[in-house]
């Protein structure tokens, strides 16, 4: 063994290992990097034979047998290293991961990444791991990562501890590590079972990732019903599905007092647009966005997530997503959570789970929060009364000290677009002092039987810029078309195109009906100025028959104009190169056909209306008024015929109001 192969061993081991039930692993870092096939074998092999370089010719492959550290390595053209079966390898230079590329994105053994040709100067370890093979979609998925860790602690045949500088190490926690890759689908930390603690580690990578629903290729990774708490991490990431935290398969994880960056990546060359969860590397356009990292990834079933005074922030796409997964609970406290270009969501509700959003400070793109299929979603005040009630009920995992640690504070959402968008049902409750402003559309409801309560009494305040509360319409997913070549069964995305055709009024659905699959929303006690818009075509276009916006008002005040109306896009058709334009619509009030408007006034709520606005049914309570915005009566008329607007009265039919 060379000097300079003992110290860089003498390194790994003083970081107060504590491997317990591999001491194996032990004895054999400290013998010398020693073969692979030590694990789980009758005893050691021998050590590596010293060299300063190694060189592989052009077209040879070279099997290393054994973890090997040089000071030189060449590779020349098509030339490979190759590791025993059940084995992978890893290169580090200088303890920082370099050299491994992918060969194909859509063949299975192209999952596998490889060291590329080059010559590497410097401290140079070939690490050989033993295999992390991830099933997934019927295809298998071969993990490399710094530092594996399960029920048992730190497992060293399935680490690459030369990744891994700086700081300390045992079974049960880590802190103040460093780790640092600058190639293709590699991990930093993988936490497959157990309880785990990562104190002050910092990652930075640089590189394309694989697959974000099973997190190839993120910074940290918590699965396998494993307990992880991430207390001061600094982790920047830049690279396609470079993910800086993922939880999955029933992880509790706990990310506190951290900071985690990503920017996009350049999307491989044969890459294309796809939704099928074994290739998606970039975000599906047809939600109106683009980018191709998510900054977290929520995954699997009961998974569960908590993020407490903490800063995150993406280049485009997601901050906080919930996908691929069934009662995954999310909550974010006191976090910043920011976009850093033109293209994102703050978070994402699908498989039904619950999110709690408090005290947050959110700078969003697009979207704040996207529903497709919620238990809840909720955006209100933090305090330490409502994070412990939400640790005893959700099972969080939180400690005293955390609760302890939170400050009140209000929410405050500020979005460059939209704030909310829904594709299918999924309650939305906003109460505290929670502010929001959005440049377009408060609520954009497409044709979903969305759900909305406000409660105003802790001081809430929505503002529109472009004067639009609430827009239900049509689902203006562009259509798809086949794609052959490619292993996915689903479709591309190709294109949107306006409808141009008169709405056809159904035999079959009442617009003075409150159905379970209408777009409700409540509001309470609160102050509104905008629109209220339902441009649903029905007759059969899209599926729907029609589709009702039910509004109810309790003790409140909302001045703007509530109405069935025509949507138009401002550009048709809606491909890739104008996907901005998805959801941007300008209305043209008009009489309801198959798009009632069903509007609710209680408590002593006030409706001033600001212009013509057409409704199939109007209820106002003895204690609430319909009052004109200077202050007059405004004309009406049901079904045609002059009728006075009465206190106390309910009206059904093509109702008018005119100012």
């Amino acid at each position: 063994m060379t000097n300079r192969e003992e110290s860089g061993i003498q390194a790994l081991l003083t970081r107060e290992f504590s491997f317990r039930a591999r001491p194996r692993a032990l004895l054999m870092l400290a013998a010398g990097l020693t073969a692979p096939a030590v694990f789980g074998s009758a005893g050691p092999a021998s050590a590596a034979p010293a060299r300063s370089s190694l060189t592989v010719e052009p077209g040879e492959t070279y099997l290393v047998s054994q973890t090997t550290a040089v000071d030189k390595l060449v590779i020349g053209a098509g030339g490979r290293l190759a590791a025993p079966s059940g084995y992978s390898l890893t290169l580090t230079v200088n303890g920082i991961e370099v050299g491994s590329t992918l060969e194909s994105l859509y063949v299975n053994s192209g999952a596998y990444a490889y060291i590329g040709a080059g010559t590497y100067c410097g401290e140079v370890v070939i690490t050989v791991a033993a295999s992390n093979i991830i099933t997934y979609q019927d295809r298998q998925w071969p993990f490399r990562q710094a530092l594996y860790v399960d029920a048992n602690g730190i497992d060293a045949q399935r680490s690459v501890l030369a990744a891994v500088k700086g700081g300390a190490l045992s079974a049960a926690a880590a802190s103040g590590i460093s780790i640092t890759s600058r190639s293709e689908a590699f991990n930093g930390v993988y936490v497959a079972g157990g309880r785990y603690t990562l104190t002050a580690p910092k990652v930075r990578m640089v590189g394309n990732g694989r697959n974000d629903f099973i997190g190839y290729g993120s910074a940290i990774v918590a699965t396998g019903g494993s307990t992880l708490v991430v207390d001061g991490a600094d982790i920047d990431n830049e690279g396609v599905v470079r993910d800086g935290l993922i939880a999955d398969a029933g992880a509790t994880m706990v990310l506190k007092n951290s900071t985690i960056r990503v920017k996009d990546g350049v999307l491989p060359t044969e890459y294309m647009d796809t939704s099928d969860q074994a290739f998606m590397m970039s975000c599906p356009w047809g939600l109106g966005m683009y980018g191709t990292v998510r900054a977290v990834n929520l995954l699997g079933a009961n998974t569960r997530a908590t993020f407490l005074n903490s800063t995150i922030t993406n280049e485009n796409w997601a901050l906080l997503s919930v996908d691929s997964g069934e009662s995954i609970k999310l909550v974010a406290v006191n976090c910043t959570l920011k976009h850093t270009g033109t293209s994102g969501y703050g978070t994402y509700a699908i498989g039904y789970p619950t999110e709690h959003l408090l005290g947050n400070t959110m700078k969003v793109a697009t979207y704040a929060t996207i529903l497709r299929g919620a238990t809840i979603v909720h955006y209100g005040d933090s305090s330490p009364e409502a994070v412990r009630a939400l640790n005893d009920s959700l099972g969080l995992g939180l400690s005293a000290a955390d609760i302890a640690s939170v400050r009140p504070r209000t929410s405050v959402v500020k979005s460059d677009k939209f704030g909310f968008l829904w594709h299918a049902a999924g309650p939305l409750l906003i109460d505290g002092g929670t502010r929001i402003t959005t440049e377009q559309t408060m609520f954009l409801s497409k044709a979903a039987p969305s759900s909305l309560i406000v409660d105003g009494s802790g001081g809430v305040d929505l503002k529109a810029r472009n004067g639009v509360l609430f827009q239900l319409m049509d689902n203006d997913n562009p259509g798809r078309v086949n794609v052959t070549g490619y292993p996915w069964s689903n479709a591309y995305i190709l294109s949107y195109v306006q409808p141009t055709a008169p709405a056809v009024k159904s035999v079959t659905f009442d617009p003075t009906a409150v159905y379970a699959a209408d777009a409700k929303a409540a509001f309470s006690h609160i102050t509104l100025e905008g629109d209220f818009y339902n441009a649903i075509l029905g007759g059969g276009v899209g599926g729907l028959q029609g589709k009702n916006l039910v509004l109810n008002f309790t003790g409140a005040t909302v001045r703007g104009v509530i109405s069935a109306t025509l949507a138009m896009h401002n550009e048709s058709p809606i491909t890739f190169d104008n996907h901005d334009q998805i959801g941007v619509v300008t209305n043209t009030a008009q009489p309801v056909v198959n798009n009632g408007v069903i509007v609710t006034l209680a408590a002593g709520s006030t409706w001033r209306v600001t212009g013509t606005s057409y409704l199939s049914r109007l209820t106002i309570d003895a204690d609430s008024r319909v009052i004109g915005d200077d202050g007059r009566v405004p004309s009406m008329t049901v079904d045609g015929v002059a009728t006075p607007i009465t206190p106390g009265t309910e009206y059904r039919g093509a109702i008018t109001l005119m100012l």
